[in-house]
């Protein structure tokens, strides 16, 4: 009995190591960097003479028999960290680039989940009747959700492409154009995005009772004021709850850019989390970078937390 009681914590075990491991430990870890100065250069720590070998690994021998050698230079990589404080993220304040990654991702996210949630609302309301191949058109429509972030802005990167590019008689500078380029990554990410609103929005309205809906249509004729009065506050939680993943995950940005603009032309699509990645990644700022992530896990944190709110009332 005591045996059987205990065999819980080893189906646990496994999940915990992974919490423990791939979440705790690099979150912890983030934040210490965060309040550091951290600095990485390679230091000279020796020099070693070895012999020249040839291609079959023998010394290459030099015309009085000795074996030829050559300097070979040992480095080390040396990482130091000096404790900041907060300047990191008073850093990211006073930074014009962040404010610029800042404006743009706004820009995103504000455009890209606006265009989703309606799009998907209309999608759900079209293939909520009775239309032809119904159940073949809504797997064709949902074929995009199960395709990679990393394969899909390589994907764009040919159809946007302006030089021979399935797109290119069109004259269109996607890719090359600061707004066009922009623009490019929220048709991106609609194309990717919508079909995850309609999929669920979709099945909140087959779950509403034909009922309800036959009732109302009695007190009115008009399918618009149907749809006001009745499907929409029915819906409510379930556009809130859409609303509220979307911007989660509409606020991390970086897989499209970095596939597709790399952040370019210039600077016209850095997003806020390409941004911490160069810096971190390309500039071995690994302070400066933890430190606005931490930032945007903040921001990410409100939002969610707000529409957590909203999202309890609207079931209450």
């Amino acid at each position: 009995m005591r045996w059987t009681s205990r065999i819980k914590f080893v189906f646990l075990l496994p999940a915990v190591l992974w919490v423990l491991v791939f979440t705790i430990f690099p979150l912890g870890y983030s934040l210490f960097l965060s309040v550091h100065h951290v600095e990485r250069e390679v230091v000279v720590t020796g020099r070693e003479q070895v012999p020249v070998l040839n291609k079959d690994g023998q010394p290459v021998l030099k015309k009085n028999g000795e074996p030829r050698t050559k300097t070979v230079v040992k480095r080390e990589l040396s990482t130091t960290f000096t404790f900041a404080g907060l300047d990191n993220f008073l850093r990211a304040f006073r930074d014009a680039e962040v404010a610029t990654s800042v404006r743009i991702t706004a820009i995103f996210v504000g455009a890209a989940v606006a265009i989703e949630i309606m799009l998907g609302l209309a999608l759900a309301w079209l293939f909520n009747r009775r239309i032809v191949a119904r159940p073949v058109l809504r797997s064709i429509m949902i074929l995009p959700i199960f395709a990679t972030p990393i394969a899909v802005g390589y994907l764009f990167f040919t159809i946007f492409y302006e030089v021979g590019g399935p797109l290119a008689f069109l004259g269109v500078p996607w890719l090359s154009h600061p707004d066009w380029a922009l623009a490019s990554i929220i048709l991106v990410d609609i194309w990717q995005w919508t079909p995850f609103c309609f999929l669920v929005f979709l099945a909140a309205l087959q779950g509403i009772p034909d009922e309800l809906i036959e009732c109302a249509a009695l007190d009115t004729n008009s399918e618009w004021d149907l749809w006001r009065e009745v499907v929409l506050p029915l819906l409510q939680p379930v556009i809130i709850l859409v609303l509220l993943l979307r911007l989660a995950e509409a606020f991390k940005l970086f897989d499209i850019v970095a596939t597709l603009t790399k952040g370019g032309p210039g600077i016209a699509t850095q997003s806020y989390s390409y941004l911490a990645f160069t810096r971190g990644f390309k500039l071995n700022d690994f302070g400066y970078a933890s430190a606005m992530a931490f930032l945007l896990l903040i921001v990410v944190m409100i939002v969610v937390t707000a529409f957590f709110k909203r999202l309890r009332r609207a079931y209450e």
